[in-house]
């Protein structure tokens, strides 16, 4: 009966997780904070008690944790790591040492104890990598500047995740206060025994047992690898006194660099977004919605709070590791929110009454009303960053952001930006290269223009001073090949105030903005969906072509075959 009781509670928290994530979705929210508000509306505190907090379902929801960070593991590889950049790596370490380290003071001076306070300190330092990266994906604003940045840090937070669990684990120690070497020195070695483990499984076992082969036959198998490895490693995990997540995260790093992993990636999905879910809600179950209304203005003082250091602190480093000021402003305003690993760190540190009640439902409410917000704040990060920077800096020339080859150069072509699409535009102008100049964020893209034999300038089109100082009031035409369409309408707006009488060329990756070009007065719109219908239109024309010649010789061999006979 337990058992059928457990069913129904499941069943009733996904239905309700379905519709209300999906009207979260409609009104533009991340589905997370309907799954949120459906355990809070189900069964937390104030609730109408169709369901009841169990710990069935606080066993299935840690189940669900561990799924997310195994899926992480999947993700993880080294050179992927190193792709993002040195200087983009460090700033998401530093954000996460910073951010924890002055959060945990603030907390400190609130009159918290240390202990709580390193707790806390860890759980804010991270933001929301699957509210950001969706609002990101769906504002196709991913190939961004400011979208690249957070991309980047968001990494080296979901990285930060396993330590910082470490971290939780170190606290909990009764002994913790006074002498957590010992506890320490355990955690560490049955982490060191449990990675040995899974790696001779993983690696060595499971490869030489079932082989690629093996897996192309028969698909069940890869499901049934990846749920015994999720659910073994965090089993083992527990085991041993350690995280499940941990376990589960060391696990999937190992299948990620194994043969298995672009079809277990796949197959683990659907599980995982079921078992995901579940911990959502229940953690919506531990939230208290009377709690938060009577503690109101404290919530609401501790989110201005949240999100206004989290944005000061991602600035700073950004801007000091020489990136523009208002990218760096949109960065953090898109990372200023508290993420979905903040209830992963805080359950851990409940569990073993590191926080008390009252600090862990100020930190749950705080997250979910920055939760609320974060979809509004990566949409207009870009225009605000802009703002933000016009008003504290009036009349500034970003000088530090560009890099010229004279002081007077005054080219008749400017192209901004230079990846694959700038390059093959800049081919007739090679003959004149020395009336180009290529304006690009990305220092390789000025190394590729300086080997192209044109000029280069390192800066951020969108800021008027920078497009002044590359000379775009005396250019003829300017060629932007831009892949993220905001920026792009931007620039164009700038160089028209600078110069309405230049000719401008622009690429469009969607057709939906190509009117929107248009009207800011671009003269020539070269759509990439357009031009990928181009070149399957053609590549079909080559295969009609094909398919009537081979009928053809058919045709006439079957005529010569008949006349024989």
């Amino acid at each position: 009966m337990d058992v059928w009781h457990l069913l129904i509670d499941i069943v009733i928290i996904l239905g309700a997780s379905l519709l209300l994530g999906g009207i979260c979705l409609r009104l533009g929210q991340s589905p997370l904070i309907g799954y949120l508000l459906a355990g809070m509306v189900l069964g937390g505190p104030g609730s109408i008690k169709l369901i009841y907090p169990s710990h069935e379902m606080d066993s299935i929801a840690e189940l669900g944790v561990s799924l997310l960070l195994f899926g992480l593991g999947l993700e993880f590889s080294w050179p992927r790591l190193m792709s993002l950049g040195k200087k983009t790596l460090f700033s998401g370490f530093l954000q996460v040492i910073v951010t924890a380290t002055l959060g945990a003071l603030a907390a400190k001076l609130f009159g918290l104890n240390m202990t709580e306070a390193t707790a806390i300190g860890a759980m804010i330092a991270l933001s929301s990598t699957a509210c950001v990266l969706r609002v990101l994906n769906d504002q196709a604003e991913i190939d961004s500047s400011y979208g690249r940045n957070a991309l980047a840090i968001l990494l080296v937070q979901d990285m930060a995740v396993v330590p910082l669990a470490l971290l939780m684990s170190v606290l909990s120690q009764p002994d913790s206060d006074t002498s957590f070497i010992w506890p320490l020195l355990k955690i560490l070695g049955m982490t060191s025994a449990l990675v040995v483990a899974l790696y001779v499984i993983l690696n060595i076992i499971a490869v030489r047992a079932l082989g690629t082969l093996t897996l192309k036959e028969n698909r069940e198998l890869t499901v049934l690898l990846a749920v015994a490895t999720g659910l073994g490693s965090a089993w083992a995990a527990h085991a041993v006194g350690i995280s499940p997540a941990m376990g589960a995260f060391v696990a999937g790093m190992f299948l990620g660099n194994s043969p298995f992993a672009t079809q277990i990636r796949a197959d683990v999905s659907s599980l995982r977004v079921v078992l995901l879910t579940l911990f959502f809600g229940a953690v919506g179950m531990v939230a208290d919605p009377f709690w938060l209304f009577q503690n109101w203005l404290q919530v609401l003082g501790v989110v201005l709070l949240l999100l206004t250091g989290k944005t000061i602190i991602i600035t700073a480093i950004l801007v000091l590791l020489g990136k523009p000021f208002n990218i760096a402003v949109a960065t953090g305003l898109c990372l200023s929110q508290i993420g979905e690993f903040a209830f992963v760190l805080g359950t851990i540190g409940k569990d073993a009454e590191i926080l008390t009640d009252d600090t862990y439902q100020l930190i749950v409410s705080a997250t979910i009303v920055t939760l609320f917000l974060s979809p509004y704040l990566v949409i207009y990060a870009q225009r605000w960053g802009t703002w933000i920077d016009r008003f504290i800096r009036p009349g500034m020339r970003q000088h530090a952001y560009v890099e010229q080859r004279s002081a007077h150069y005054s080219p008749d072509f400017i192209i901004i930006g230079f990846g694959p699409a700038g390059q093959r535009a800049s081919l007739p102008l090679q003959e004149i290269a020395n009336r180009v100049l290529v304006l690009d964020l990305n220092s390789a893209g000025i190394r590729k223009a300086q080997e192209f034999g044109f000029a280069g300038q390192i800066g951020d089109s969108s800021q008027p001073e920078v497009l002044e100082h590359a000379g775009v009031p005396t250019a003829h035409t300017a060629i932007i090949t831009l892949p993220h369409h905001r920026t792009a309408l931007q620039t164009v707006e700038e160089i028209k105030a600078l110069n309405p009488d230049i000719t401008i060329l622009i690429r469009c990756r969607y057709q939906i903005h190509t009117q929107e070009f248009l009207d800011a007065g671009v003269h020539l719109v070269a759509g990439d969906e357009e031009n990928v219908g181009n070149e399957l239109a053609e590549g079909v024309r080559q295969q009609i072509a094909s398919l009537e010649q081979s009928r053809q010789a058919h045709e006439t061999e079957e005529s010569s075959n008949a006349g024989e006979h």
